[in-house]
């Protein structure tokens, strides 16, 4: 696709946003001050877009504008602006279900392609505190409700078929990053490709056994047309400790331009695989050997609460909001119906366990051999060290998507990634 620049549209900078910005009488006030007092700051980290940090001396706020291509890549990757406005209807959306999770939207421009929002302080990025082996209380908790409310209410079981068919169409058109995840999760890391890249010659011959595997490739595939036929529920698309920024008692979620309407344990998967990965990459973070043991303890403990503070409180709603056409409460009354639901809720979550295994996996793997990896561990400076940590990632993203059915609950996952790292040898 050629780069393709919209009339109206420009790239604004550190100059030029505090110009901007000072049009919009809202924002001005919030900010305070004369504009040539505001500090701006250009922080963006990601693949994709441009962010700014701007502080007056009454407020501050934080800018997000889309770029016409691929920041991580340039501009011989193209791609469509219009994320942008995907990113801000389903932060609108989200917001509605998980207020305290989503940051306020303060402004959108639909010509520069660009949104305001109130700035998350004193948050941090979760990798990068993991990163540093900072513990946080209330995250599982609290992400656990974020996931149960955007999921059930944009689900079929809450809404009925005619508005939950307004939000497939609504998203529908997000293709271009869809494509992405779609190429760079289920494709590129099990073939030959230019993108991908590992911790070379390290890994040299796990990237090959990984591309040899049929019967991991036929999962893997399987899981990808799930990933584009199944419409679920309305997604965050990229969840990931990367777009979640948190304090001890506060966590936002952030970054939702690869919104679109598919399979639940998508979201809930890419989240518990990281998560693993963090686990994995914590040897390479030790400046004495063992001294993140107890860390680790609450990565897996955190994993698990992940996911069983998202089915019960899934199911609560289920249970207390049948209001869609899927499920409808007609056909459940009374206790035998009751009876007759329960076991409907118990099938559907272990599917969606088995699923979110999967997902889990293929984030674990592309983060390993493809395109985009994680800090976690890329900041592992010895490449054996960094390549070990990796290693075992691999193993068990790859029993996640092939054996996800023989796992009866998440203690059996964690208990099956601390007994892979307990066998490495030091």
């Amino acid at each position: 696709m050629a780069l393709s620049i919209p009339e109206g549209y420009r790239a604004l900078d550190d100059r030029t946003l505090a110009a901007y910005l000072a049009g919009l009488p809202a924002i001005r006030r919030r900010l305070g001050g004369d504009p040539e007092s505001w500090r701006v700051s250009e922080v963006g980290d990601g693949n994709l877009n441009l962010v700014f940090i701007v502080e007056g001396p009454d407020g501050d706020i934080c800018v997000k504008q889309a770029l016409p291509y691929v920041r991580l890549v340039g501009e011989s990757w193209p791609l469509d602006l219009k994320r942008a406005w995907f990113e801000h209807q389903a932060a609108v959306i989200q917001s509605r279900h998980a207020p305290r999770q989503i940051p306020e939207v303060l402004h959108y421009d639909e010509k520069l392609y660009l949104f305001v929002m109130e700035r998350c302080h004193p948050h941090v990025i979760m990798r990068r505190g993991m990163i540093e082996g900072v513990v946080y209380p209330t995250f599982a908790e609290q992400i656990a409700e974020y996931l149960a409310k955007t999921l059930y209410f944009t689900s079929d079981m809450a809404l009925p078929a005619a508005e939950k068919k307004e939000i497939v169409a609504a998203f529908c058109g997000n293709t271009e990053l869809c494509k992405i995840t779609e190429d760079l999760i289920f494709t590129d890391p099990y073939m030959i490709c230019d993108r991908n890249r590992w911790t070379s010659p390290q890994l040299d011959d796990a990237a090959r056994t990984i591309r040899e595997d049929a019967e991991l490739k036929r999962a893997v595939s399987a899981l990808k047309l799930k990933f584009m036929s199944e419409t679920q529920a309305l997604l965050h698309g990229d969840l990931h400790t990367g777009s979640i920024m948190v304090t001890e008692d506060d966590t936002k979620v952030i970054d939702p331009e690869f919104a679109f309407v598919g399979p639940m344990g998508f979201d809930v998967g890419k989240l518990i695989g990281n998560l693993l990965m963090s686990f994995f990459s914590q040897r390479g973070h030790e400046c004495r050997p063992g001294e993140r043991e107890a860390y680790r303890r609450w990565i897996l403990a955190t994993a698990e609460q992940v996911w069983s503070g998202f089915e019960k409180r899934f199911v609560e709603l289920w249970t207390s909001y049948p209001t869609g056409d899927a499920y409808p409460r007609a056909l459940f009354d009374g206790s035998e119906g009751r009876a007759s639901l329960r076991i409907a809720q118990a099938a559907y979550m272990r599917r969606l366990f088995e699923d979110a295994l999967g997902y889990a996996g293929t984030s674990m793997i592309r983060r390993t051999l493809g395109l985009a990896h994680n800090a976690d561990m890329e900041r592992i400076a010895d490449p054996d060290l960094r390549a070990s940590c990796e290693r075992r990632n691999l193993e068990l993203a790859r029993d996640l998507i092939v054996n996800a059915r023989a796992y009866p609950d998440i203690a059996a996952v964690t208990a099956r990634a601390a007994a892979i790292e307990a066998a490495a040898p030091r």
